[in-house]
């Protein structure tokens, strides 16, 4: 059957309760799923992917980034504290730069499965 959208429906309405139960059980809290919805939204900004690819090669200066991506320093910026804000980048000092980089592998890994998925024919 397909309803009025043209998607694809059952012919008949039967409630699975065992799958319900299961879902129910494993169902992150919706703090959870806010904060996950959250994380995927950082990740819906082409120039903030960029950054991250830069940041793939090496640590760096928003001076760097700037002029790898051929963008303001402000608009880096903007966007490193966002990326910093969800975890994904982080800095440190080094003499008068503040140099980012990647926090942590997570995020090469989130990347990359990302890739693969609209890689696939």
């Amino acid at each position: 059957m397909i309803d009025r959208h043209g998607i694809e429906c059952c012919d008949t309405v039967e409630v699975h309760e065992d799958l319900c139960k299961i879902v129910t059980e494993t169902m992150p809290s919706e703090d959870e799923l806010y904060d996950l919805a959250e994380l995927f939204k950082v990740f819906g900004d082409s120039t903030r992917i960029r950054i991250l690819y830069v940041l793939f090669e090496s640590e760096a200066c928003v001076c760097d980034i700037a002029a790898c991506l051929n963008m303001s320093q402000s608009a880096i910026s903007h966007q490193l504290r966002i990326l910093k804000q969800s975890k994904l980048v982080k800095n440190r000092r080094e003499g008068k730069s503040i140099i980012y980089s990647l926090a942590d592998g997570h995020v090469r890994t989130i990347i990359a499965q990302g890739r693969e998925h609209i890689e696939e024919a």
